[in-house]
């Protein structure tokens, strides 16, 4: 949670730029065990929000949750039929609310197959 926290109060200070300062904000300055640890504690945060199966959601490098219902993954084939993958700086932004889904998206920084690829109904996290 402190993680997060540090990551929010780096970003509350862009709140009123326009979208393209937003979408590059990256607050270079905290530690990589911070981002790390933001990541992971958000995803926990979104998996209690809408669990289920159907939809996983990485952040590579450090984590990746399933949620919302649907369909699972094949047995056979582990990837689920619906995955977003999104870089870290992406991901904070979004779940602290300082950019939308659909301003991430049309920059080109959301990876989504499969029919729920929309997020934006459970961001930002708070």
């Amino acid at each position: 949670m402190a993680a997060l926290d540090q990551w929010r109060k780096a970003a509350d200070g862009h709140r009123g730029e326009p979208a393209e300062r937003r979408l590059a904000f990256s607050p270079q300055d905290l530690p990589r065990n911070t981002w790390a640890m933001a990541v992971r504690y958000s995803l926990y945060l979104l998996e209690n929000k809408a669990p289920g199966p159907g939809v996983e959601v990485r952040i590579a490098p450090w984590g990746a949750v399933k949620i919302l219902d649907g369909p699972e993954s094949d047995p056979h084939n582990l990837t689920p039929p619906d995955v977003i993958e999104l870089d870290p700086d992406v991901w904070l932004r979004l779940a602290c609310g300082l950019t939308s889904w659909a301003e991430e998206k049309d920059a080109g920084r959301i990876s989504a197959v499969g029919e729920r690829d929309d997020l934006s109904a459970l961001l930002p996290l708070d």
